[in-house]
């Protein structure tokens, strides 16, 4: 599942892929791949990209629940 939180987050602070890759020492596909939900997110690496904007992980990571 795509990461469009992750994604609005990161093009609002001006940065790009490579950029957000270089800043947290991995390569541009890797960052690219966890932006599309194509790789795993280990909870360290999501930690990394949180502090680079100032958030929590929980808040780009996990979507707020709709209440019934």
């Amino acid at each position: 599942m795509k990461r469009t939180r992750l994604i609005n987050i990161r093009k609002q602070c001006g940065y790009s892929q490579i950029q957000m890759a270089n800043i947290l020492h991995i390569t541009q596909a890797y960052y690219c791949q966890i932006e599309n939900g194509n790789k795993n997110l280990y909870y360290d690496l999501a930690i990394k990209i949180a502090a680079v904007f100032g958030l929590k992980p929980d808040y780009i990571f996990y979507p707020e629940k709709k209440e019934k």
